[in-house]
């Protein structure tokens, strides 16, 4: 037997969640003395108190940790639970660092506001091109409901064409079509040379993307959460020279390495005069 002291160090937690435990009836001590009071506990208890912890650490109320030890929870089921609160927070953390890059990239584009150069966009035509696409639906047109949609889709549709032994031939190219109920049908495609019919022996479409007469263009260099600045240059060009955009921007993919930083993507808007 332990005393409540030496099962604190030997469980490392404090006396003071101990007697918490006992009190809520999560963790009873083996024996308390009648007249002193003080409680004592058994080794054998330690298996318990191990459980415990690792339920409340992965964000279960002590009443939920409670629940789940009377159903005899076993350290496998304990070990698929870990694995998948790691999954629910890695998932968190991306969001988080995704939102936090796109509050740097808003920063950014305050700090240039009123010096914003519109040098680079560049006016062209682009040509009809055949692809092979896999499309879902994002929330909006927010980078943070984009990201976690184009994302997975590109690798679906990369691993999809090499099982299919179709090769790529050009970059990737994302396009965007909103929806009267404020949610966006998402695009990842890849330039195909297949029959359009071809598609129906996939598991992925076949389609051609119209031509653009006039697209106003601009090189965006960095991961697409800090997109912003560029997309507002984009803007305020279009603006000032007195064109109108129509629909939401392609997005070429033209250098994606393991590093976001050297990224490199062309913006295609559309545009005309009013």
């Amino acid at each position: 037997m332990f005393s409540i002291g030496d099962f604190a160090r030997l469980g490392l937690v404090s006396v003071r969640m101990l007697r918490h435990y006992d009190a809520i009836g999560l963790l009873r001590p083996a024996h308390v003395d009648p007249v002193t009071g003080y409680r004592s506990y058994q080794a054998g208890q330690l298996a318990r108190l191990n459980r415990v912890v690792a339920l409340k650490d992965l964000g279960f109320t002590l009443d939920q940790v409670s629940a789940i030890l009377d159903d005899k929870v076993s350290a496998e089921e304990l070990h698929g639970m870990v694995r998948l609160r790691r999954a629910q927070l890695e998932a968190r953390i991306n969001a988080d660092l995704t939102r936090l890059r796109g509050v740097e990239a808003r920063l950014r584009t305050i700090e240039r506001e009123g010096v914003m150069g519109t040098d680079e966009v560049i006016v062209k035509k682009v040509a009809p091109v055949r692809v092979a696409q896999l499309s879902a639906r994002a929330a909006s047109y927010d980078t943070e409901d984009i990201g976690p949609v184009i994302q997975p889709l590109y690798r679906q549709i990369c691993e999809r064409l090499e099982a299919a032994r179709v090769p790529m031939q050009g970059p990737g190219i994302a396009y965007y079509l909103p929806e009267d109920d404020g949610t966006v049908l998402v695009h990842a495609t890849f330039p195909v040379n297949l029959d359009i019919d071809d598609g129906k022996a996939h598991d992925f479409d076949v389609m051609d993307l119209p031509p653009i007469e006039a697209a106003a263009t601009i090189i965006h260099r960095g991961p697409m959460e800090s997109v912003g600045p560029t997309f507002q240059t984009l803007a305020h060009w279009i603006e000032e020279n007195g064109y109108q955009a129509l629909g939401l921007a392609r997005e070429v993919s033209l250098h994606c390495p393991p590093d976001l930083d050297e990224w490199v993507h062309e913006l295609q808007i559309e545009i005309a005069k009013p």
